[in-house]
C-alpha cells in the first residue's frame, strides 16, 4: 500500500493544515470537500451570519447548497487560506442538473513539493458590510510576499 498523498498536521498558518506527503504535479485533483449538504437557512440557523468568528467550515457549492465540513467532513476542511495559493477549488457540476449532487475538489495549480502546505484563496464574501472588528477576525496569516492581509475577497473598485 502506498503512503497517502497528503497528511493533516499542525499548521504555521492556522490550527491544522493539509500538507503534501509526496511531490504533487500541477493539475492534480487532491481532495474532495465533504460534509453535510445544507441550505443557507440551515447554515444561518446553525452558525448565524458567521462574520465575527474568523473561522468557517462552510463551503458554498452553488446558489442553493453549502457543504458543512463540521458534520461528516473530510480532511479537505483543513486546507488553509493563502494569498498566493497552490490549489484552487473546482466545482464539479452534476451532469443531470441535480444541484444537490454538485461537488467540490481541490486541484493543484502548480507543482507542490513534499512537506509544503496546501492552500487556496478563500475570497470570503458576506451578504452585509463587515465591521472593522469583524474584518480583523478574518485576518490572514499566510506569510506570502503578496499577502493582502485578509481572507475576505478583494474589494471591487
Amino acid at each position: 500500500m502506498s503512503p497517502p498523498r497528503v497528511v493533516v498536521r499542525r499548521s504555521p498558518i492556522h490550527g491544522r493544515g493539509v500538507f503534501a506527503n509526496q511531490d504533487l504535479p500541477a493539475g492534480t485533483r487532491i481532495l474532495e470537500y465533504r460534509g453535510e449538504r445544507i441550505d443557507s437557512a440551515e447554515a444561518f440557523r446553525r452558525y448565524g451570519d458567521n462574520s465575527g468568528s474568523g473561522e468557517t467550515y462552510l463551503f458554498s457549492v452553488n446558489a442553493t447548497w453549502l457543504i458543512d465540513g463540521n458534520v461528516g467532513g473530510s480532511s479537505a476542511r483543513f486546507v488553509n487560506h493563502g494569498c498566493a495559493p497552490n490549489c484552487e477549488a473546482v466545482i464539479w457540476v452534476d451532469i443531470n442538473g441535480d444541484d444537490r449532487r454538485d461537488r467540490v475538489f481541490f486541484v493543484t495549480t502548480r507543482k507542490i513539493r513534499t512537506g509544503e502546505e496546501l492552500t487556496f484563496d478563500y475570497s470570503l464574501e458576506f451578504s452585509h458590510s463587515v465591521s472593522e472588528q469583524e474584518r480583523l477576525r478574518w485576518r490572514c496569516a499566510c506569510g506570502a510576499r503578496t499577502c493582502r492581509g485578509t481572507m475576505l475577497a478583494p474589494e471591487q473598485p
